[in-house]
């Protein structure tokens, strides 16, 4: 069985930490999991439901319910950005919590990792994208964490995938998410 599994960067930062550590679990993907890093949050506009309606929900969101339905879990990378999660991740999380009870991501498993300048990694964000996604119909993988603290000064001459803990990290969050979609799949 292929497993599909959708990356989704809480950072729209081209040298993002967050993003190298998406990148990196692409290259850690084994055979038959194929790890895709969705291109193109910032073209999604602020959820409002005015816009989401039958008759045309915009370009951008369109794409990330596509995606986001044609994946069969995901992950998340979160920085945290002042104590709580980034305003593009939560925006993501409100569109494809929709509709309600049947969004893309209703069902599907989910964990939350990610990297963070401050001496906890982010794990406060990291949290609150758990509950955001809990409550938008997700199956949160609440025992699957991974965070690194002070990634400014971690990564600013390592690249993640050069860093043995961060590579052994993210190949047991992959294995534990593909293991959790084969089972609710079986």
């Amino acid at each position: 069985m292929s497993v599909r599994i959708l990356a989704l960067v809480g950072s729209l930062r081209a040298g993002s930490h967050n993003r190298q550590l998406a990148e990196t679990a692409v290259k850690l993907a084994p055979s038959g999991v194929d790890i895709q890093v969705y291109e193109g949050l910032a073209d999604v506009p602020f959820y409002n439901e005015d816009i989401d309606v039958e008759s045309g929900v915009p370009a951008g969101a369109a794409r990330l319910r596509e995606a986001a339905g044609q994946a069969d879990a995901f992950l998340f990378f979160s920085p945290e950005y002042n104590g709580t999660i980034p305003a593009v991740l939560k925006n993501a999380i409100d569109w494809l919590s929709r509709p309600h009870g049947a969004g893309a991501i209703s069902g599907k498993p989910v964990a939350v990792i990610g990297t963070a300048f401050g001496q906890y990694g982010g794990v406060w964000a990291q949290d609150e994208a758990r509950k955001a996604v809990g409550i938008a119909g997700g199956t949160v993988l609440d025992d699957v964490k991974l965070s690194f603290p002070s990634s400014l000064i971690r990564f600013a001459e390592t690249h993640p995938g050069d860093d043995a803990e961060v590579v052994a990290g993210l190949t047991e969050v992959i294995r534990r998410v593909t293991d959790s979609t084969t089972a609710a799949a079986a």
